[in-house]
């Protein structure tokens, strides 16, 4: 599954009405620890078939940045149910982030 990009117009339904959870990668262009993280995301949507994982911009959604208090980036956020579950800050390998799954 490739990785969706999340924006305000489809949040509801793409990650609030997502029947599997959904692993959340906060970025921005302009982010060196985000450049790392962005394959390892990337990868993990590929080898996941039971998740859904969306990539959202910071600096094109900024409402859904400060809904979610974020304050650093990257920020991985698992959500299930709509409600986050975990949520971790800062380049991470990849074991990590699959530990958060």
């Amino acid at each position: 599954m490739s990785v969706i990009h999340i924006t305000k117009e489809n949040f509801q339904k793409e990650v609030m009405n997502a029947e599997k959870p959904v692993l959340l990668d906060f970025f921005a262009d302009w982010c060196g620890p985000c450049r790392m993280v962005a394959p390892i995301v990337e990868e993990i949507s590929r080898e996941r078939t039971d998740i859904q994982v969306g990539k959202i911009n910071v600096d094109e959604q900024p409402e859904l940045a400060a809904r979610f208090q974020v304050a650093s980036i990257p920020t991985l956020v698992v959500m299930r149910g709509g409600k986050i579950v975990k949520q971790m800050v800062g380049a991470r390998p990849k074991a990590q982030i699959l530990n958060m799954l």
